[in-house]
């Protein structure tokens, strides 16, 4: 359930918390694949910060039923077509939400206790609009601008650096002072008065108009001729920074005003907050303004002054602890709901959709909106006909909120048949969602995991879109992904089919050939598997090194969940390679079912072993920790620390290149053992295995 009249979090039984959070990895997977991979949401912004808002306050009142695959662990954004990639050096990582005063004050809570500071202690806040544009990298080498990249999936992004040379807000060389190597990290944007002037010459043009500024700026910058751009009203402005080569000052404040005197522009009005009272009415009054900024702005950004405690609260999988971007209200218009269709998914699931009457809301024209569920539904008591009040933040298909008026049409009956394949549909106990039975004889699935494997943060195939892969299913060209590494065969074929032209057949050919070699984390997340994210899919080819590994491990782990399918509670009684699967850190049973549940299927096993037949599937390359004394060393943490707090003992050990396990086993090589160590110290003993203080661990780290 989601929406305002969804039961609160602090009512929910356990029962009820784990099929929250079940429904909500689903439902927040689903819209990030439609969002970054498709560019086709079917959800606002307010509505999708909604479900990750409602995920983060069920994760925190049930910490121990954290998911595996929890969208507190994901970032994605899609590189387009057309543009060469670029790696970044540094990742480049969004940001968490704040949505009300008490998110905010939690966020400080939790940096002074992350920090460990007393209450006296000055926690001081840099506070900034959030402007509604493109994220951008600006690579500048001996003080020269070398490359421009878009964020992407945060790890690569489009090299759009002959259209940023265009944009009068970057410069193309620093000053003296400026370190040999510097990245600068901002966001193109378009200001607002630009934009409607934009749009008047388009309208004037016959061309297409552009929806918002945002749309306008991304649009722009990544127009493969760079004259278009330059003909487009672009602007930049500075906030943040990647790589660099020497410290650029010791607090944010101090390196905005470089970023000022190096040429850049800032984005204003900006403050220093030193109390939670301060920063709200910051940004209460940034609210008052916002109508009367040159650009759009979605809300506010926080970000923790010192650099030397950013540097230790880091990360988590997709966000910086020491920032949180403080979201306005979503905007509301109410409509017609004409129709409700179903749509199938890759792992089955049925997703109802609204079709509504066509409305502006803040601007943009939206005609559809997700229902999420069948149990929804009920809760709104939504049925067609009915006039429905719908919410938007951004410039995608709104969310559904509420019935405005009854209009007497016959209730929704949610099919017990897949619309596509007519297999039965299941709901599993505990869970929300109906799926279809039909596996890959529903062409839906069949289609839908395809475009999840060729989609960016899988195989990232250039020009193998969502209308090809159908196209190609349709034709019988495609029925399993190993088909694709096949195509060449067909090259000639495809060219005698509608829009294909020779070179967009090379480029194609070309493209696939490039990915036939595959790190084994992307290799694992492209199957598409329940329950296994990127952060997951990650996490298990750091573990396991290799697919040969991974795959022999996982055919053991199959065999021993057949040979115990009733034992829910502890791991090891289902078997070694099961136990040792649910000892790495963050990995549950939940994940180890799915995947036990995967490999014990042969045509599963098949499709495996036939793309690895075709596949040069790379092993995992551990993080850089040159000099550091636990690199590839498995440690446990247990017991109360006193000098770092557990999050961020975990966070300096991975960074130092060590695997954090949650349990201990002969495969651990340190305990680090707190006070009121319990059975974790008691088994390390058992096994012989090294035990440490909290000082003697962070002498041999050298902390």
């Amino acid at each position: 359930m989601s929406g305002a009249d969804a039961k609160p979090v602090e009512e929910l039984t356990e029962k009820e918390a784990r099929s929250e959070l079940a429904r909500l990895a689903m439902e927040i997977a689903f819209h990030d694949a439609r969002y970054h991979r498709e560019d086709a949401p079917v959800i606002s912004d307010a509505a999708y910060d909604a479900l990750r808002r409602r995920n983060d306050a069920i994760e925190s009142r049930f910490p121990d039923f954290i998911r595996k695959d929890s969208p507190s662990r994901r970032v994605g954004a899609p590189v387009a077509s057309g543009f060469a990639k670029i790696q970044h050096k540094v990742a480049m990582l969004s940001l968490g939400n704040a949505f009300s005063d008490e998110d905010v004050t939690d966020f400080l809570d939790r940096i002074r206790r992350f920090l460990n500071l007393g209450g006296g202690e000055e926690l001081a806040i840099l506070a900034e609009p959030k402007i509604d544009g493109l994220s951008c990298n600006l690579r500048y080498e001996g003080r020269r601008l070398v490359s421009a990249a878009t964020r992407g999936d945060g790890a690569e992004g489009e090299d759009v650096t002959r259209n940023i040379r265009t944009i009068s807000d970057v410069p193309d060389s620093l000053p003296d002072d400026a370190p040999d190597v510097v990245e600068v990290r901002g966001e193109v944007y378009m200001a607002r008065a630009d934009f409607l002037a934009l749009n008047e010459r388009q309208e004037q043009a016959g061309a297409k108009l552009f929806a918002n500024p945002r749309n306008a700026a991304a649009g722009s910058l990544r127009q493969l001729d760079p004259a278009i751009t330059a003909s487009r009203p672009l602007r930049f402005f500075g906030y943040s920074w990647g790589e660099v080569s020497a410290p650029l000052g010791a607090t944010m404040a101090e390196i905005r005003s470089r970023f000022a005197a190096w040429g850049f522009q800032l984005n204003e009005p900006s403050a220093l907050c030193r109390t939670a009272e301060e920063i709200l009415d910051y940004y209460r009054d940034v609210g008052r303004q916002r109508a009367d900024l040159p650009f759009d702005i979605d809300g506010v950004v926080y970000k923790v002054n010192r650099l030397d405690w950013q540097d230790r609260l880091g990360f988590v999988a997709r966000a910086p602890r020491w920032a949180i971007a403080h979201k306005f209200p979503a905007e509301q218009a109410e409509t017609r709901l004409n129709e409700i269709t179903i749509q199938v998914g890759r792992t089955g699931a049925l997703t109802p959709v609204a079709n509504l009457e066509p409305v502006t809301v803040g601007g943009v024209v939206v005609a559809r909106a997700t229902l999420h569920n069948e149990d929804e539904i009920a809760r709104l008591g939504v049925k067609p006909g009915d006039l429905v009040r719908i919410q938007r933040a951004g410039d995608v298909i709104p969310q559904v909120v509420a019935v405005v008026q009854d209009g007497g049409g016959p209730p929704f009956d949610f099919p017990r048949k897949c619309p596509v394949c007519g297999s039965d549909v299941e709901r599993e106990e505990g869970e929300v969602i109906w799926r279809c039975t039909g596996g890959l004889i529903c062409d839906a699935q069949a289609v839908e995991r395809l475009k999840h494997f060729v989609s960016r943060d899988a195989f990232d195939i250039e020009g193998m879109g969502d209308k090809v892969i159908a196209e190609f299913w349709e034709t019988g060209l495609i029925r399993q992904p190993a088909d694709i590494f096949r195509l060449e065969p067909h090259a000639e074929a495809i060219k005698q089919r509608d829009r294909w032209a020779d070179q967009k057949v090379k480029n194609l050919m070309q493209a696939i050939a490039e990915r036939k070699s595959i790190p084994l984390d992307r290799f694992i997340f492209a199957l598409g598997m329940r329950h296994i994210g990127q952060t997951t899919a990650k996490l298990l080819a750091r573990s396991y090194n290799s697919f040969g590994n991974w795959r022999a491990r996982m055919d053991q782990v199959a065999a021993e969940r057949q040979a115990n399918p009733d034992e829910h509670k502890k791991p090891e009684l289902v078997g070694e390679a099961y136990a040792e699967l649910t000892n790495i850190d963050t990995v549950g049973m939940v994940a180890a079912d799915s995947l036990a549940a995967f490999f014990g299927e042969e045509h599963n096993r098949a499709v495996v072993d036939e793309l690895a037949s075709v596949l040069t599937i790379t092993d995992v390359v551990a993080p850089s920790a040159a000099g550091s004394p636990v690199a590839g060393k498995t440690v446990v943490f247990t017991g109360t620390l006193v000098k770092l707090t557990r999050a961020e003992a975990k966070a300096r050990a991975e960074a130092l290149g060590a695997k954090v396990a949650g349990s201990v086993s002969a495969k651990t090589d340190y305990v680090i053992v707190g006070a009121d160590a319990g059975s974790k110290a008691k088994k390390a003993a058992e096994l012989g295995v090294t035990m440490l203080s909290e000082d003697a661990w962070l002498e041999l780290i050298g902390a």
